[in-house]
């Protein structure tokens, strides 16, 4: 060590003092300030109870628990079956986290006091998916959420719209038939082995990629119709932000940890967030140049994006929250129609009477001479029925996107302080034995079928969840369904599927770590249909 390090050592050896002294400080702080709201608490006991719930631990409340018992999801549903409860609450930090699995009660959140849960949480992984909070769902409640809602609902996903962008959607319907059938032929059989949450997951994501960008590929594509090493990519880091959005992750209730990034959350959802921008952004920036300066016709989301103006004729929406909505829409479109149809198709396997009538009901409206449209959708009320309790038994995510309070509110005879994260349960919601008496775990789309009335997906009284409801509640509806209905119409009207071989019955176990299948679907798919309609 030469003099000048010498000289330099107590100077280094104070700034570590005075850092650790900091922290320790802060840390300190921190406790006393915890332990005084708690003692505060319980000297202003309400009278009002919180709704039942594990006993916390002082300052981290049921964290250890939470980090013990994973996923956490299953902890929940499993405590407030223990406890005999369709409400409760547990205390992650300071937060108070609210699971709800009764229809009755969700109702009371969502209706009759919408307006007081109507803000989101702030967490690292919506921050970082929204670019700070510039988008529509995951965003808290106020005037950047009032003004993309508009830009959405009455720009994007307006009947309008809807009705202008057919042509579109129709393409990717009728690539996914292609696909399926170059897939079996290609090996010279009349019969082949389809992954259907792979075609299923495409599909939804060449849908949004159309209607968005007016492309299916970000590269060469296959010529069978299938994705290549881009799509595959772009779609795997979207389930990513997806599997991350909403977990249970220690940062987000304990403040002072957030940066540490102590579970790798952060660092995932930032590599996802750089793969899906590697595609959009040249589109975008490129879009935006092109079009500053020409007059053109709106030929997609991105063109009407682009096109709109605020009062003073300027451009109403920046560049970085056309990428970050558009990264949303792309989230929510792959999903939920992706894994009904799945589930749906899995259970109905198992029970060929079902796939047999769906398949006379899609006969019996469209024939055999033509491929079932959007146009057939009103009529086929048993192929909704199918979906309605796909969306029942096997939601996609087990709860809901949280709701936060935004002051302290009564719900039934329990205090729901400010700030508490509510909780609808997807999954119990749909299984509550008090709504769905008859075998509520049995895959039954008679259940569904009400005289003549037309069956729609959505459910506004939460018996399950399919699209939410409220202020909150999903604008895509008109998107959803049309997407969900023609990917599961045309499956089953253009193939009989069966088993593979040598496998007498779908395995339907759920995954260990979330609700999907345990392992995709793998089914034998055989053309129904004239070859020229392929």
């Amino acid at each position: 060590m030469d003099h000048s390090s010498i000289l330099l050592l107590p100077y280094f050896q104070s700034q570590v003092l005075w850092s650790s002294l900091i922290l320790v400080t802060l840390f300190v702080i921190t406790i006393f300030k915890a332990i005084k709201s708690q003692m505060f608490d319980k000297a202003t006991k309400p009278k009002i109870p919180l709704p039942p719930g594990p006993k916390p631990w002082p300052i981290i409340g049921n964290i250890p628990e939470m980090l013990a018992k994973k996923p956490t999801f299953r902890w929940i549903h499993k405590l407030m079956k223990e406890m005999n409860t369709e409400i409760a609450c547990i205390r992650l930090g300071n937060v108070h986290v609210v699971p709800v699995t009764c229809p009755i009660i969700a109702r009371e959140f969502l209706r009759k006091q919408d307006g007081a849960f109507a803000s989101r949480p702030t967490t690292i992984s919506t921050y970082l998916i929204t670019s700070g909070y510039l988008t529509t769902a995951f965003v808290p409640f106020g005037p950047q959420w009032k003004k993309m809602k508009r830009v959405i609902s009455n720009n994007l996903l307006s009947t309008t719209k809807h009705q202008l962008l057919h042509l579109k959607r129709v393409e990717e319907a009728n690539n996914l038939v292609f696909h399926i059938y170059n897939t079996i032929c290609q090996k010279n059989n009349d019969v082949g082995l389809v992954n259907v949450r792979d075609v299923a997951q495409h599909y939804c994501c060449n849908v949004i990629k159309k209607l968005c960008f007016g492309t299916r590929y970000f590269g060469e594509g296959g010529q069978d119709g299938g994705p290549c090493v881009e799509e595959v990519e772009h779609l795997d880091a979207l389930f990513t932000l997806l599997d991350n959005v909403n977990t249970f992750n220690v940062s987000d209730y304990v403040p002072f940890l957030r940066g540490l990034d102590l579970d790798g959350h952060e660092a995932k959802v930032k590599k996802a967030i750089e793969i899906v921008n590697k595609y959009h952004d040249p589109i975008i920036e490129h879009r935006i140049r092109q079009r500053s300066s020409n007059t053109y016709d709106e030929e997609d989301f991105l063109d009407t994006f682009i096109s709109l103006k605020d009062a003073n004729n300027n451009p109403l929406l920046t560049t970085q929250e056309i990428k970050a909505q558009i990264i949303e829409m792309m989230m929510a479109a792959v999903d939920n129609p992706s894994n009904a149809v799945e589930w749906a198709l899995a259970e109905m396997i198992n029970q060929p009477e079902l796939l047999e009538r769906a398949t006379q009901e899609l006969d019996n409206v469209t024939g055999k001479d033509r491929l079932v449209q959007e146009s057939d959708i009103p009529k086929l009320n048993y192929v909704k029925a199918c979906l309605r309790e796909a969306f029942r038994l096997h939601p996609f995510a087990p709860f809901n996107v949280p709701h936060v309070s935004t002051k302290d509110t009564k719900v039934g005879n329990y205090l729901i302080p400010k700030g508490s994260h509510v909780l609808l349960s997807r999954r119990d919601l749909g299984r509550n034995s008090k709504i769905w008496s008859d075998e509520p775990l049995k895959f039954k789309p008679e259940r569904h079928l009400n005289n003549n009335d037309e069956v729609v997906l959505t459910e506004p009284d939460l018996k399950f969840i399919s699209f939410s409801t409220g202020r909150r509640g999903c604008p895509g509806v008109m998107l959803g369904t049309t997407m969900t209905v023609m990917l599961f119409a045309r499956l089953i009207h253009c193939f009989t599927w069966s088993a593979p071989p040598h496998v007498s019955r779908i395995n339907l176990a759920e995954s260990s770590h979330d609700l999907l299948l345990a392992q995709p679907l793998l089914a034998l798919a055989k053309p129904r249909l004239a070859p020229k309609l392929y």
